[in-house]
């Protein structure tokens, strides 16, 4: 019987058992994806080319002259409050960059499209039409790519918020936090630290199997093993009826480590909780996540968690992001807000170039990256993103960075 064992549940898990029921798809935007992290003023905003990082200086001999139009997609004018409070966020992140540019004067022309596919394909074609020389946002996937096929003959590029890598290609760039950098940084760390046999655990559903697949191709890239996969149904009665199976492939894998794709709004308290019932402990294999286990923060009084891994931008990077975004706005950024800012860091770097070619694919793909609020960060040729992520233990009921970010890509095994 089912009941009895929740009964056993503490009351924090069920907390957060009524969303288990409904599988509320983040693929189709996946933008309940990580918090981004903020740079000091002095040091964002540039290209992580030590020669164009000129903190307090001007702008370099190549600025271009006149200002940048640059075409802001966000999925405001919505039913949704949700979402026009998330445009809001992305503005004012971006109007914050841009205060912090210096030499590079841009011109940013906001267009709402409700989160709607086609409004979005829509208003990207008035912003070229507009002058527009390249698209930030949207933010749901399935707009990105309506805007990715819309102005493809115009050549311009886009640099959506969304981290559906899925989408990515072309003229098409994500700038969200992708699983394949939450995975590979944990997957090498976790091989460095002689725990990289590792079991995935993952939703039988689209959204486990995209993590699942992001873990394996992350595993290629690492030192690390895939011993096993298993996955349940995406409800509390299919995790219960999946846990004999996880628990004995875990043994009988011969695994170090357990690699969950649930995040805190599914399945992952009630696995944390009933696994180690089942003998299989934190004390006795390395738990990691493919999500940030400090959101919510009730997510870090769970036993089931601590000494758990998870990965995340610098800490002490997004604290000062946040404190500058409440000071200016008044209230606390929305998770994917810093994105905004990222966005705009790209630009503003490739800005001081002369040229109509500044936002080619070339200059965006540049093997030094960008600095933004989110630390560093890489375009891929493919579309995808790199990031430098930090490794975090939860110890005693809170976060501790075992692993700091990389602040640049020279050395860091990317």
């Amino acid at each position: 019987m089912v009941k009895p064992l929740f009964t056993r549940i503490a009351d924090r898990v069920s907390r957060f058992l009524p969303v288990l029921s409904s599988a509320r798809s983040f693929i189709a935007c996946r933008h309940v994806a990580l918090p981004a992290v903020a740079l000091s003023a002095s040091m964002a905003l540039a290209a992580c080319d030590p020669a164009a990082m000129q903190p307090g200086g001007t702008a370099d001999r190549g600025a271009a002259s006149g200002p940048v139009q640059v075409a802001l997609l966000v999925p405001g004018e919505s039913s949704d409050s949700g979402r026009n409070a998330l445009a809001a966020n992305l503005e004012n992140a971006a109007r914050l960059a841009i205060g912090d540019l210096q030499g590079v004067e841009i011109d940013l022309r906001v267009y709402q499209t409700a989160g709607n596919a086609d409004r979005a394909a829509s208003e990207a074609a008035r912003a070229v039409n507009d002058g527009a020389q390249i698209i930030l946002g949207p933010v749901f996937s399935g707009s990105a790519a309506a805007v990715g096929r819309t102005v493809a003959e115009r050549n311009i590029n886009v640099l959506s918020f969304s981290n559906n890598t899925e989408i990515a290609g072309g003229n098409v760039f994500v700038l969200g936090h992708t699983f394949e950098n939450t995975a590979q940084r944990l997957l090498a760390h976790a091989a460095e630290q002689g725990k990289g046999r590792v079991m995935v655990v993952s939703e039988r559903n689209e959204e486990g199997e995209v993590a699942q697949r992001a873990i394996q191709r992350a595993a290629a890239r690492t030192n690390a093993t895939i011993a096993a996969t298993e996955s349940y149904s995406f409800s509390q009665q299919g995790v219960v009826d999946a846990l004999p199976r996880i628990s004995s492939a875990v043994r009988s894998s011969g695994a170090q480590s357990v690699f969950f794709t649930a995040n805190s709004a599914g399945a992952l308290p009630l696995l944390a909780q009933l696994l180690p019932e089942n003998r299989v402990s934190p004390s006795d294999y390395q738990f990691m996540g493919l999500t940030r286990w400090d959101i919510p923060r009730e997510t870090l009084e769970l036993s089931g968690l601590q000494g758990g891994w998870f990965a995340l931008p610098d800490p002490s990077m997004m604290r000062q992001f946040e404190t500058r975004y409440r000071a200016r706005f008044g209230a606390d950024p929305h998770p994917i807000a810093a994105l905004g800012y990222d966005g705009i860091a790209a630009v503003g770097a490739l800005a001081r170039s002369r040229g109509s070619d500044r936002f080619s694919r070339a200059n965006l793909t540049q093997g030094s990256g960008f600095a933004g609020v989110s630390g560093i960060l890489r375009l891929r040729p493919d579309g995808t993103n790199e990031r430098g992520l930090a490794v975090a233990e939860i110890q005693n009921n809170e976060v501790v960075v075992i692993a700091p970010a990389p602040r640049s890509f020279a050395g860091t095994g990317f």
